[in-house]
């Protein structure tokens, strides 16, 4: 009697059986209306209204586990309408979120009537999904969510630009989870991840760092202060090598805080990452060349890896890094500078990465090469 049901036979007819039947057979008639209709495919469109209407009249009738039951029958429907997807949302329950995040296809009108809802779970599901629309966005952003932040940052379906950009940037200074994502993603310019260097991955703060190559910076507050300290690179690294191979990084926290006016707190994290990269920002804001750096990296860096790739990386990056990008990237951990401004076209990086054409590798310095192998062996029996 059900397949019947589906575009041959009359809506009155299974409305006298529902007013007649009592609420058994009206779980009965919406179970099994439900499973016809998932069966059918690709249902005609007169199929859709005749079985629109009648689940409309069934799940208000219905009992509340047989509601449940046909709202998740229905969720495996290849075709919805927008007032089907409605009762789905309505009645299906704690498989809401699993279901908005494996529907194939959810209208506008059904996303804004679940975000109405202001519920963070569902929200973050909708931020997660490839299809939102421009409106659905605007509203997403609105929600004062980290889930909700967090799923629009790991989305790559949406394109960052304009305000959405904007809002993902400062909320990646709050949130390392946020920064993570957008650091992972190829379509976001890492050096706007920059306040949030001391909550990345090594791998992230190096692709931060990397970020600056070949760029120009606005002017860089900092770069004042680091002028006005007679500091000789010399001095400066000699002073560096000794205490980092004597492991006093409390002297050296102590160091940056008189030379770079940061607070002793992030001077203290720049001292203790053992990976190098927050020391190169400093080391290159204060003009080091690679000869100079890798002297002090090579005491400054952990000993329980193999560092010559990691040496080798530093090498690129004071070759291609200028002093003044790393000063500014400086000023972003202090709060000085406006990073979207970034974004404009004379602060974008002078070659961008093809696609199609491999980036050629810096030609190698054989001294530097050299320099690596020899320090390597220092540090290491010095680690020893």
């Amino acid at each position: 009697m059900v397949r019947e049901m589906l575009g041959f036979q009359p809506y009155e007819t299974f409305q006298l059986l529902i007013d007649g039947g009592g609420v058994d057979r009206t779980n009965t008639l919406l179970i099994a209306a439900c499973d016809a209709y998932v069966r059918r495919g690709k249902p005609t469109v007169p199929e859709m209204e005749q079985f629109e209407a009648l689940a409309a009249r069934l799940f208000p009738a219905a009992g509340p586990h047989a509601r449940a039951k046909g709202a998740a029958i229905l969720a495996r429907a290849e075709l919805l309408t927008p007032d089907l997807e409605s009762l789905i949302a309505a009645y299906l329950g704690d498989d809401l979120v699993s279901w908005l995040g494996t529907a194939q296809n959810l209208s506008e009108q059904t996303m804004l009537e679940l975000l109405s809802r202001q519920d963070a779970d569902i929200a973050a599901a909708l931020a997660a999904r490839p299809d939102p629309t421009n409106i659905v966005l605007a509203k997403l952003f609105q929600v004062n969510s980290r889930k909700v932040y967090r799923a629009l940052a790991a989305n790559t379906a949406i394109s960052l630009r304009g305000a959405y950009l904007s809002a993902l940037a400062r909320s990646a200074q709050m949130d390392h989870i946020v920064a993570e994502s957008l650091g992972t993603r190829a379509d976001f310019d890492a050096a706007l991840l920059a306040p949030a260097f001391f909550d990345l991955s090594d791998a992230a703060r190096l692709k931060v760092i990397r970020a600056f190559s070949s760029r120009e910076t606005p002017a860089a507050p900092i770069k004042r202060t680091i002028e006005q300290i007679s500091v000789a690179n010399a001095e400066l690294t000699k002073a560096l090598m000794k205490l980092f191979s004597e492991n006093r990084r409390p002297e050296v926290t102590r160091l940056f805080s008189q030379i770079t006016g940061l607070d002793e707190v992030r001077c203290g994290q720049i001292a203790h990452d053992t990976s190098g990269a927050a020391l190169f920002v400093v080391l290159r804001a204060f003009g080091c060349t690679a000869e100079d750096g890798l002297k002090v990296l090579i005491h400054a860096t952990s000993h329980d890896q193999d560092r010559s790739k990691a040496l080798a990386e530093f090498v690129t990056l004071f070759g291609t890094i200028p002093q003044d990008s790393m000063a500014y990237l400086m000023s972003a951990w202090r709060g000085e500078v406006n990073l979207l401004e970034l974004v404009r076209p004379e602060y974008q990086p002078f070659m961008q990465e093809s696609k199609r054409t491999p980036v050629a590798a810096p030609a190698r310095n054989p001294a530097i090469d050299q320099a690596i192998e020899a320090l390597a062996r220092i540090g290491t029996r010095r680690a020893g």
